[in-house]
Parts: structure tokens; C-alpha cells; sequence
């Protein structure tokens, strides 16, 4: 097995685990990471494995946040040595929330998956993406800047709510768009607080990306005779792997940093990436662009 393909599978974890939770994109830089450093796969598997390596960054979510997720808890009866199975009801409401705030993105992405693939994975558009979603973080930052959140707990979150910022959430399928960034906006838009936009895009992802994960895989499966080579099976696991350990570091980081900062330094940093895109397309891309 190439040492060379194995260390472009760690380094497209690492871009993975690390923008798939920051809002600048992860497709989007995985793109085009994959357009500076090809990887020697076909391009099915390419196109399977650059979505399903997503797997280990939602496994990381899952941990971090296990008993925020899992409604089932085991509490001591009272005045006995013996323990009752109690349903947390207010964790059954959350998931409620999460699978209406899934609904646009799984409908629109059964739809157009395909258009979308065809026509839109391209460095331009995926500058273009970056440059608006960047200026719309400064603005929605610049524009709250005086204003008092009015979501504080994801308790607070209404379904009326979670179906719009899933309506945000579906806006991600254009690639460079980001999907944590573009949930956060609504989630901003709406009044939460930075914590709750956050917390809330993270616990979205959880059946969004599972749902797209499995999707992408079956269609593989179908049209390639449900099999991996070895080495394919390798990188798939490999990749997602990295994805997991970077993502719970990567996690654990904006969880504090917006205790403190606000998402403006995340729209500079798009806005820029845009314009060098743009800029560079032309001679690195060439017709590709």
C-alpha cells in the first residue's frame, strides 16, 4: 500500500475533523485540498469517500455530547438498592426539533443530489459560496451586536424554528456554504445565543449526516456491486478515524472560544479563502474551473 495515498487520507481527515465543525466549509476545502493533492482513488469512491468520512466527525458529537443525547437514563429508586429506567422527556422533545429541523435538507437532498454533484462542485461556485456566507457572518454579528438572545437553551427552541434553521441547513448542499455556518446564521437570525446555535448545529448533524453518510453509501454500493478493494476499506477507516480525534479537539475549541469572541474572525477568513480562490482558479484549476 502507497505511504503516500495513506498520508492524504490522514491529512483529508485532519481538514475534515477541523471545517466540518468550524462554519467555513469542509466540503468545500476537501474540494479543493483534493484539487492541490489528487488522491489515487476512482471517482466514485472519491465522491463516496469524501462525504462518508463525515461518519467519524459525527462520532466525536455523539461522545462529547452522549448525555445531552440519549433520552434513557438508569436512576436509584428511592429508599432501595434497585435502579428504574426513566425516560428524559425533555431530551425526546429536543430530538423532536432535530429530526423537523432535518426534514428540508433530506428532501431537497434526495431531489437534486445528483444536479448538484454535476453542476455546482466547482471552485467557483464554491468561492463564490464562501464569499457571501463571510460577509453574512460579519453582518449578522455586527447587526446582533446590541441585541439580547432570546434562545438560551435548546429547551427554549420551538418547531417553528428548527424547520427554518433547517431550511438553512438545506442552503449547505451548494458546496463551500458550510453547514454548521449556515445553520448558525439562521440560528442568530432566530435570536439564539451563540452557545445554543452552536450546540443545537451540532446535535442537527447528527442524523443529517448519518442520513447523507448511509445515502451516499448506497449509492455507491449500487452502482459499483456493493465492494470495497482492501485498500479502499483502509482509507475509509482511516480517514474517518482522524475525523473523530480532531473533531472532539476541534469541538472542545469552539465550544470556549464563542464563550468569548463572536464569528466575525470565521467571515474574514472566508471572505479571503473566496478571493484567493478566485484568484488562483484560473491557473490551478484550469478548465476544471
Amino acid at each position: 500500500m502507497d505511504i503516500i495515498e495513506l498520508l492524504k487520507v490522514i491529512f483529508q481527515g485532519v481538514i475534515e475533523g477541523i471545517t466540518e465543525w468550524l462554519p467555513i466549509s469542509s466540503t468545500g476545502h476537501m474540494l479543493l485540498v483534493d484539487e492541490f493533492m489528487k488522491m489515487n482513488m476512482t471517482d466514485d469512491f472519491k465522491e463516496m469517500f469524501l462525504v462518508v468520512i463525515q461518519f467519524g466527525a459525527i462520532l466525536a458529537v455523539i461522545c462529547i455530547f452522549w448525555s445531552k443525547l440519549w433520552p434513557f437514563k438508569l436512576q436509584k429508586l428511592n429508599h432501595s438498592n434497585g435502579r428504574a429506567l426513566c425516560v428524559d422527556t425533555g431530551i425526546i422533545s429536543m430530538w423532536g426539533k432535530v429530526i423537523v429541523g432535518c426534514l428540508p435538507a433530506a428532501v431537497l437532498g434526495f431531489l437534486f443530489d445528483d444536479l448538484i454533484t454535476e453542476y455546482l462542485y466547482s471552485p467557483y461556485v464554491i468561492a463564490l459560496a464562501l464569499i457571501i456566507y463571510g460577509i453574512g457572518f460579519i453582518v449578522v454579528e455586527i447587526w446582533n451586536k446590541n441585541r439580547q438572545s432570546r434562545v438560551n437553551s435548546i429547551s427554549e427552541i420551538t418547531y417553528q424554528s428548527a424547520l427554518i434553521i433547517g431550511a438553512f441547513q438545506a442552503l449547505a448542499m451548494i458546496p463551500g456554504t458550510s453547514r454548521s455556518g449556515a445553520t448558525i446564521i439562521g440560528a442568530l437570525l432566530l435570536g439564539f445565543s451563540r452557545t445554543t446555535a452552536a450546540e443545537y448545529t451540532f446535535f442537527l448533524a447528527v442524523p443529517t449526516m448519518i442520513g447523507a453518510s448511509g445515502f451516499k453509501m448506497l449509492k455507491y454500493f449500487i452502482k459499483t456491486g456493493f465492494g470495497f478493494t482492501t485498500s479502499e476499506l483502509i482509507y475509509l477507516v482511516l480517514g474517518m478515524a482522524v475525523a473523530f480525534g480532531v473533531s472532539v479537539l476541534v469541538i472542545k475549541f469552539l465550544m470556549s472560544y464563542i464563550k468569548k469572541h463572536d464569528f466575525k474572525v470565521f467571515g474574514i477568513y472566508r471572505i479571503a479563502l473566496g478571493l484567493l480562490v478566485i484568484f488562483l482558479a484560473p491557473s490551478l484549476f484550469g478548465a476544471a474551473a
